[in-house]
């Protein structure tokens, strides 16, 4: 894998954070391009991670094997018809990691016989903790489908779904997830403000627990229940918190969101929809 060449159309923070994960990984700056519209982000990224720059997206999908398409989903009907003929002339793989884009539109701007890996990380890739679920079409061959899981791997863990549709399941789950554990955190940070403790000593506690339990929970061969069944004791404090939330319908609130989440991914995922 370190032998090809990816491009990166768009030099955002997740294009920046999957130039850093490739190198930490050891892929060579020397076989990493990216390109945007601001000369700013590519003096930045040129600077600090020594990859190749250009404002010229031809120079970028010239130069290598596989096309990240890391530009923001408004723009990205005009980049990919652009793109297009060069993308197709060069047989290159495109991996796209914008949101609510389907394959079938990728597919008519790029053309049918583009190989094309649709990708939904989360922005915990920004500190190469991300959770990525990839889906390939049926042009991208073996090599290429390693390609792109090693792309993505090197923020996080990648995974692929058998059904593009599962992509919007995902969305609902890791891409609005860390939102969710937020408002968690929020809450209990604002009850602890309430229960006396000053604003350094809460969020410390909070975010330190937090970790804790996603460290326990990822390290763990245990279900998420059995690991909150063992720090239940019978009648203490953390059962009658557990029993507090179960009452106020914690579980059937947490469904319901997910399911709101997975049918507005959908919405946003049809042609008419404004990204």
């Amino acid at each position: 894998m370190n032998t090809q060449k990816i491009g990166f159309i768009g030099g955002g923070n997740m294009a920046s954070s999957l130039l850093s994960g490739l190198i930490a990984s050891g892929h060579s700056p020397q076989h990493l391009w990216v390109s945007d519209v601001n000369p700013e982000a590519l003096k930045s990224l040129a600077e600090k991670l020594h990859v190749n720059t250009s404002i010229n997206n031809a120079d970028v999908i010239n130069a290598v094997d596989v096309v990240v398409l890391a530009v923001k989903p408004q723009i990205l009907n005009e980049v990919a018809v652009n793109a297009a003929p060069l993308i197709q002339e060069k047989k290159s793989l495109v991996v796209s990691i914008a949101a609510g884009i389907s394959q079938t539109s990728l597919s008519q701007w790029l053309g049918s016989e583009t190989a094309i890996v649709r990708c939904m990380p989360n922005t915990p890739a920004l500190v190469l903790t991300g959770a990525t679920a990839l889906h390939a079409n049926a042009q991208v061959n073996a090599e290429q489908h390693d390609l792109a899981e090693n792309i993505m791997r090197s923020v996080g863990i990648a995974l692929w779904v058998d059904d593009e549709s599962d992509l919007d399941a995902v969305t609902a789950v890791s891409g609005s997830g860390p939102a969710y554990y937020f408002l968690l955190m929020e809450a209990m940070e604002k009850a602890a403000l309430e229960l006396g403790l000053n604003e350094t000593t809460a969020r410390l506690l909070v975010q330190q627990t937090a970790l804790g339990a996603a460290k326990i929970a990822l390290e763990s061969s245990e279900s998420p229940e059995q690991l909150r069944k063992r720090v239940t004791s019978p009648g203490g404090t953390t059962q009658r918190a557990i029993e507090t939330f179960e009452q106020g319908g914690f579980t059937e609130l947490v469904s319901k969101a997910l399911h709101a989440a997975k049918d507005r991914s959908i919405e946003m995922s049809k042609p008419s929809e404004t990204h």
